[in-house]
């Protein structure tokens, strides 16, 4: 098992970087060409959420993002250190911000789920996980 990790600083100039990074990797692992695009896509909805979740609670910490090369798998873990509350811990009334971001929240994460068949989300006090895995075909070695 093959592992590329990325962090970056919670920047949306980072994000173009996370997605290229990304391709080229799965590309690599084996990834079907036709399923780049959606690839690219879908890492950079999930690093743009993590960026805004940084930025939006004032998080310093970097963007982890880690390339899993498996056996018959390429998975894509995209982390941050927003720290998520249970649903009813708010105050009665204390919504408007709160509920745009929750809505733009759920966007995101439904634009990767329609992307990504194999998609996994957890989220507690010390950050989020969003890990996403599409199926590999061997890469065979061409000779020059």
């Amino acid at each position: 098992m093959a592992t590329v990790e990325l962090r970056f600083s919670a920047l949306p100039e980072h994000v173009r970087t996370a997605r290229l990074v990304a391709a080229a990797v799965a590309r690599r692992a084996g990834v079907d060409e036709a399923v780049l695009d959606e690839v690219r896509l879908a890492v950079g909805e999930a690093c743009t959420r993590a960026v805004g979740l940084h930025q939006s609670g004032g998080i310093t910490a970097p963007v982890k993002v880690s390339l899993i090369e498996e056996e018959k798998q390429f998975s894509i873990e995209v982390g941050d250190e927003a720290p998520r509350s249970a649903p009813g811990d708010r105050a009665p009334g204390s919504a408007t911000d709160a509920d745009v971001e929750t809505e733009e929240d759920e966007m995101g994460l439904a634009v990767i789920s329609g992307l990504v068949d194999d998609v996994e989300v957890s989220a507690g006090e010390h950050g989020g996980l969003i890990r996403m895995t599409w199926p590999t075909t061997p890469v065979t070695a061409t000779l020059s």
